[in-house]
């Protein structure tokens, strides 16, 4: 990772989603690539932050953009300890310029559903809590951090997974705060931004 600490904040009140997204696609495009030939792009930060809406402006501005979620790689509820193994395993054989797969969990059968193909070449977004580790940070070509006070992400959060989320959020949002303790994602991005 090229990143340096105190990584340039985007918006004091809030970054428009596209701002991000450009800054971020500028950069990523001005590194060498990683994965083969493609680039990679991490999008992390707490739940309900708006990650999501940044991936979805990226993909509108960049044509040969695949977004994953990393919420479709956890092992439900409890996997997000794991996730990085995951995400490791995704990107090793791209990194080697062969195809690589995945498997989407379904959150509401509690296990793993349909395998998805990746392909080297273009541009890969991997967007979600835990998508960027120490264990990838060589592959990474930027990382951007989206945060928003814990109220608002909460409110999001239950609001967009109502029902589901709401008996897990509290042990959830330990799990994330633990994860971006021992990796220190927000230290190690390239931008930072509030929504």
């Amino acid at each position: 990772m090229r990143s340096e600490p105190g990584a340039p904040a985007i918006g004091a009140g809030g970054a428009a989603p596209d701002e991000m997204a450009q800054r971020l696609l500028r950069m990523v495009a001005s590194r060498p690539a990683t994965l083969g030939p493609g680039r990679l792009l991490c999008l992390d930060g707490p739940a309900g932050s708006g990650k999501t809406t940044v991936a979805a402006a990226i993909a509108d501005q960049a044509s040969d953009a695949v977004v994953v979620h990393t919420d479709d790689l956890l092992e439900g509820w409890r996997g997000l300890p794991r996730l990085a193994e995951t995400v490791r395993a995704l990107l090793a054989p791209l990194a080697e310029d062969r195809a690589s797969t995945w498997h989407r969990w379904d959150w509401h059968a509690s296990r793993w559903a349909e395998e998805h193909a990746v392909f080297p070449g273009g541009l890969l977004v991997l967007e979600g809590v835990g998508s960027w580790s120490p264990g990838i940070a060589g592959w990474v070509g930027a990382l951007g951090w989206i945060e928003a006070p814990y109220d608002e992400r909460k409110r999001r959060g239950l609001e967009r997974d109502g029902d589901d989320f709401a008996p897990y959020w509290e042990q959830w949002a330990a799990d994330e705060a633990a994860v971006f303790a021992r990796d220190r994602t927000r230290e190690h991005a390239d931008v930072v931004g509030a929504t």
